[in-house]
């Protein structure tokens, strides 16, 4: 959910890891056989699947099951044939929401979101209608005792990194999603730990909402992430932990 700080973006799933391991482990799964065959099976020339297998890593989903996933993608077998939806709309108080998906039926999964938008007090517009709100990055996120400040602006400056943001839990970079398999390589060859890296949507300004409206926002999240089609949920609007 990045309304949330990317922060507790991670740990928000990493805690839905914990609790349906089984749910995760199949939208990890999806996202390694639609980049496999996409792109082919070696990560090391398809940064997709580059990305798609660390973040199944870092679900603990095992190498054997990643490794299946990989084969599936890249062989021929129809069984397994996802395409890449993208859902625009908006939730409570005007929060514009993407919703990136991974879809076997079209017209299967369109009215349902179209069903969990109206029943959470939001709407589902069309593709474009929200997009312009946000840019679309490549974001790996460093934590405080990883490395020092100094050698972690070196490092991922001259390898295209766009920004680099510190807080109290350490520092996010940003870069253009064309760059992260780049960035990363270059983190990895200076012996710098990454915490997570992946794509996302970063709000280009943030809705400013009251404790009863962010609420609902986050039942609308909750509520779409806990769809199997659903990779990922994005929203320009921070939401409090309470």
């Amino acid at each position: 959910m990045a309304g949330h700080s990317v922060w507790k973006n991670i740990k928000h799933r990493k805690a839905a890891v914990d609790a349906k391991r089984g749910k995760i482990w199949s939208k990890c799964s999806r996202a390694v056989i639609v980049a496999a065959r996409l792109g082919g099976a070696d990560p090391k020339f398809n940064s997709s699947l580059r990305i798609a297998i660390d973040s199944a890593k870092a679900a603990n989903m095992p190498r054997d099951t990643i490794e299946k996933a990989v084969k599936k993608g890249a062989g021929s077998d129809a069984a397994d044939q996802y395409e890449a939806v993208r859902y625009e709309g908006y939730g409570p108080g005007g929060v514009a929401v993407i919703v990136d998906c991974l879809v076997a039926n079209v017209n299967k999964t369109a009215p349902e979101m179209r069903i969990m938008f109206d029943k959470n007090g939001g709407n589902l517009g069309v593709q474009g209608s929200v997009t312009y709100s946000f840019s679309h990055k490549g974001v790996i996120l460093i934590s405080a005792d990883a490395t020092t400040e100094e050698k972690l602006f070196d490092v991922v400056l001259a390898a295209g990194a766009e920004d680099v943001l510190g807080g109290e839990e350490g520092w996010q970079v940003t870069c253009a999603v064309a760059d992260l398999a780049k960035v990363r390589d270059a983190l990895d060859a200076a012996s710098i730990a990454v915490e997570n890296a992946d794509f996302s949507y970063i709000p280009v300004s943030m809705v400013e909402l009251d404790a009863a409206t962010a609420a609902r926002v986050a039942k609308l999240v909750a509520v779409l992430e806990e769809h199997d089609d659903v990779q990922t949920v994005h929203v320009n609007a921070e939401i409090p932990d309470a």
